[in-house]
């Protein structure tokens, strides 16, 4: 984020704090503040104030479960302040709660006067990008109403209505109005000589068509042990390897942040589910491709997020009744959901995310966890419920994706959805060496890798589970048949790599992209031509110490600070790594996962979503990319995925 936040997380609730605590309210830059439920703001405005100014941070808000800090008034040397204010704050699953201790440093009697300016604009948090773009709210209303312990906000748009509700223990003495929309709770403290006042906020989100009961924290403690005990129950029976401390130490981080990255959905019998969101600040939300990744990367050690990964998949496929809201085509029978939405936008079809199918590898990827999950846990009713669901998605490869007429899986660019569907999605991502993008539909190169496995594994449970010989054998014929396909058109012989893309014409485009590790994960590449992709993946101007870089260095598209062209992501070198012990190059899966893991280590064993990718000859530290999720489920699992890939080695 540009201003410096300390990022709460529990479930599908998130908060974003200053260096003292509050909320401001900022609109655009580079990440949001406030107070986050199911894409909507329920606190836009959250301000501390004693005897009318805002007091200094004498500690900043410090990392953690709980936001910390100490607060003192502004003086000098000569005035020593005449009050400390100690204050915590955390989050539970749709509430936020924050004690505040109010401590007189004077030896006679103190009158203090403490208030809270607090305000919920209910933003969606599409209008909070920095994207300039402005949405219009016919009939929209919002209103205050004072409570006797606080204050309620609420907002109604049509059928459209959410409220947040504020109270405290002490009641305020009075809610005040300021003029500009907000209220400011106003307590008067009469502290003893050296005396202490304590007081307890509390504030609960009901976002529209959310109707589970809040369980409200007593107090920020009680929020932190309630979200501790759920890492360590996600984390319970998980074996860290003893001779590697420091990978032990990432797994250990990443297991913590999965827990708290857990976030509501619904199966096809609308049984309720927790599956692993995509991160936060931005992604607090079910993004089918990362938690896909995520549930494979845990699978050998957690089952649990990949059944219900696949259940909530399953239920939100695409039937022929589904349309994406902006381009019906996009939401084709069998395929797999991109992104689902909450907010307000979506709801009434401004943006296309409410489901939103634009995804061209989200739907092998169910099938590749699908049939990794029924081989790893034996679980063969798994296997025949999903049955329906696998044999549509296979249809959408097949159809309207284009394996049949085209040869290979396709995408082309949504308007007013995403210009790429695969994992390399922002705008520019997938280009040619100089930079100039693709025309027409193209054929990334993972996602070709992805069908392959996923025609594979579903023909093994055609065969094992759901007894359809003659189905078996024809996806085995098509994995082939792309498999023979893909090392024609693909192979740069020049480079002794494979492109990145195909575009509309069929021609490649050639960008030097870590993409290929995929295929060596996938299985795509004769294993001549994986253990050439494998080594070439090590040279230095795609290895920059810290990881494989998306783009090697040295091409004109490449630029360190990018998203997509040049950064190191911890969840793509997690796959190179899987792919190339899988190709026999342990030395070099070795490589990689000493270099993911010293990064971890340098910055408090959490791997952000993507680093920049500056070489590490030339910069001691990694550096971070500007616009990174603080926690994103892919980084987060990738230390599992290591361990996997290289064991405690």
């Amino acid at each position: 984020m540009t201003e410096r936040h300390q990022l709460l997380v529990h479930g599908g609730t998130f908060a974003a704090v200053g260096d003292h605590g509050d909320i401001s309210g900022v609109r655009g830059g580079g990440g949001p503040d406030g107070l986050f439920v199911r894409d909507a703001r329920h606190l836009s405005r959250w301000q501390l104030t004693v005897d009318g100014a805002v007091p200094e941070a004498l500690t900043p808000v410090a990392g953690g479960d709980t936001a910390r800090c100490v607060l003192v008034p502004r003086g000098g040397r000569d005035e020593p302040p005449a009050y400390t204010v100690f204050r915590e704050q955390a989050v539970g699953d749709g509430s936020f709660v924050e004690a505040l201790r109010v401590t007189s440093n004077r030896p006679v009697p103190t009158t203090i006067h403490l208030a809270v300016t607090a305000d919920a604009d209910f933003a969606d948090q599409f209008e909070l990008r920095a994207d300039h773009r402005t949405y219009a709210k016919p009939g929209a209303v919002r209103s205050r109403e004072v409570l006797p312990h606080g204050v309620e906000f609420a907002y109604r748009r049509g059928e459209w209505r959410s409220v947040t509700t504020v109270t405290s223990e002490p009641a305020p003495d009075a809610v005040e109005e300021t003029g500009t929309g907000a209220r400011r709770l106003v307590w008067t403290l009469d502290l003893d000589p050296h005396g202490t006042a304590e007081l307890v906020l509390r504030v609960v989100a009901r976002p529209h068509g959310h109707r589970r009961a809040v369980r409200v924290p007593r107090s920020p403690d009680a929020a932190v042990r309630r979200l501790l005990a759920e890492e360590d129950a996600f984390a319970r029976g998980v074996a860290f390897p003893t001779g590697w401390p420091e990978l032990a130490a990432a797994c250990a981080r990443g297991l913590a942040d999965l827990a708290s990255l857990q976030v509501p959905a619904r199966g096809p019998d609308g049984e309720e589910l927790r599956v692993p969101a995509g991160g936060a600040p931005w992604f607090l939300t079910l993004l089918g491709r990362d938690a896909l990744l995520t549930s494979l990367f845990t699978l050998p050690y957690r089952t649990g997020p990949a059944a219900a990964t696949l259940a909530a998949l399953a239920a939100t496929q695409a039937t022929a009744r589904t349309a994406s809201g902006t381009d019906p085509g996009v939401a084709r029978p069998g395929k797999i959901v991109h992104e689902v939405r909450y907010g307000e936008l979506a709801h009434f079809g401004q943006v296309p995310y409410g489901r939103y199918y634009g995804s061209v590898d989200a739907t092998p990827l169910f099938l590749v966890l699908l049939g990794a999950y029924v081989e790893q846990t034996g679980d063969t009713a798994t296997a025949r419920r999903f049955q329906p669901h696998a044999r549509a998605a296979v249809g959408w490869m097949l159809d309207h994706g284009g394996l049949t007429s085209r040869g290979y899986l396709v995408y082309r660019a949504d308007r007013g959805g995403l210009a790429n569907q695969n994992w390399k999605d922002s705008p520019g991502a997938v280009c040619h060496a100089d930079g100039t993008r693709p025309t027409g539909a193209v054929a990334a190169a993972g996602a070709q890798g992805y069908a392959y496995d996923a025609l594979r594994r579903t023909a093994w449970l055609a065969r094992t589970v759901w007894e359809d010989e003659k189905y078996a054998g024809l996806l085995e014929q098509a994995a082939g048949d792309l498999r023979d396909r893909f090392q024609r058109d693909f192979w740069m012989p020049e480079h002794s790599f494979p492109a990145l893309a195909l575009d509309g014409e069929g021609r490649q485009v050639d960008a030097l992209a870590s993409d290929a590790g995929h295929l060596l994960w996938s299985g795509l590449l004769d294993k001549e031509y994986g253990e050439l992709v494998g080594r070439r993946l090590l040279e230095p101007d795609f290895f920059s110490g810290w990881g494989v870089r998306t783009l090697a260095a040295g091409q004109a598209a490449y630029h360190p600070l990018s998203y997509h062209r040049g950064s190191v992501w911890p969840h793509d070198n997690a796959l190179i790594a899987l792919g190339l012990a899988r190709y026999g190059l342990h030395d070099e899966a070795r490589t990689v996962a000493h270099g993911m893991v010293d990064a971890a280590t340098a910055v408090g064993h959490r791997l952000p979503e993507v680093l920049a990718g500056y070489g590490r000859e030339s910069h001691p530290e990694p550096v971070p990319y500007p616009h990174a999720c603080v926690r994103e489920s892919r980084a987060a699992a990738a230390p599992l995925a290591l361990l996997t890939a290289v064991g405690g080695a």
